[in-house]
């Protein structure tokens, strides 16, 4: 009675973990279906989601060998009952046709329980290894391993923090477009300048009077206005205009002086 019902369960067992193998072969042919061939399309979100998938059902399988109704499979052997170098139809079914023939070549291959020599010999090397480890070695191992991890990751926060400053700067602007167009617009065309000059020690001048150098506001640089002197003025030689002595409006003595040393010109005989 026993051996029937641990029979039944390690079928139910091997079902189940048929279903959740084929799921997991689905996803893992997806995956790299969409490596292949929609490389150039295929997003980050899209691959993590795919890695998401793939987590989640070897989760699940290993949640279904660790479950109390599943048997040990580890006790379980496994043993041939006919090889043959001949095609076998049923075996290409069973593997999708990934075994043609069950001889005695693929069998040491599909029917092992245990590593390659190489790699056991290997994983006998590092469990030996481990085992003489103290655990305050282990520990000074682990915290330089995590003091090296953490400087990694303080090098690429820095690097990123630097690259995101350095594109801010460049996408800043240094410029107001605005002032730069007015600018080139009161330039090359006037526009929002003001004609009118502003008031000077002497008071607003009023439209029609002339500006400095006897221009006209509003005139040309070339254009120039005659100015009618009164007659009690004298003219110097070198045509400037000086009041006489104890006449009403004369200069004031710093103007005479520089017009009589102006008068002293070297080539005036």
């Amino acid at each position: 009675m026993f051996p029937q019902r641990e029979e039944k369960q390690l079928e139910s067992s091997l079902e189940t973990l048929i279903a959740q193998v084929s799921d997991l072969k689905n996803s893992l042919g997806g995956l790299i279906c969409k490596l292949e061939n929609d490389y150039d399309r295929l997003t980050w979100p899209s691959v993590l989601d795919s890695f998401a998938l793939l987590s989640g059902q070897l989760n699940t399988l290993n949640k279904v060998l660790k479950n109390e109704k599943t048997p040990l499979l580890k006790n379980q052997v496994i043993i041939p009952l006919l090889l043959s170098p001949d095609r076998d139809e049923e075996i290409m079914r069973l593997t999708e046709a990934r075994v043609p023939v069950f001889s005695h070549e693929v069998v040491p291959d599909h029917l092992r329980t245990k590593p390659d020599p190489e790699v056991e010999e290997q994983e006998k090397q590092l469990t030996s290894d481990a085992s003489r480890i103290t655990p305050e070695v282990a520990q000074k191992q682990v915290q330089t391993m995590n003091k090296l991890c953490n400087n990694l990751l303080d090098k690429i926060i820095k690097e990123e923090r630097d690259s995101d400053v350095g594109n801010l700067r460049q996408n800043k602007a240094t410029y107001n477009p605005a002032d730069t167009n007015a600018l080139v617009v009161a330039v090359a065309f006037g526009k929002g300048l003001s004609n009118r000059r502003p008031p000077g020690p002497g008071g607003p001048m009023g439209p029609g009077q002339p500006t400095a150098g006897g221009l006209l506001p509003g005139a040309t640089g070339m254009q120039q206005v005659p100015m009618n002197l009164p007659p009690n003025q004298q003219h110097m030689p070198g045509g400037v205009p000086m009041a006489q002595t104890g006449q009403p409006g004369k200069m004031p003595s710093n103007i005479k002086t520089n017009i009589k040393s102006a008068s002293m010109h070297p080539y005036q005989r």
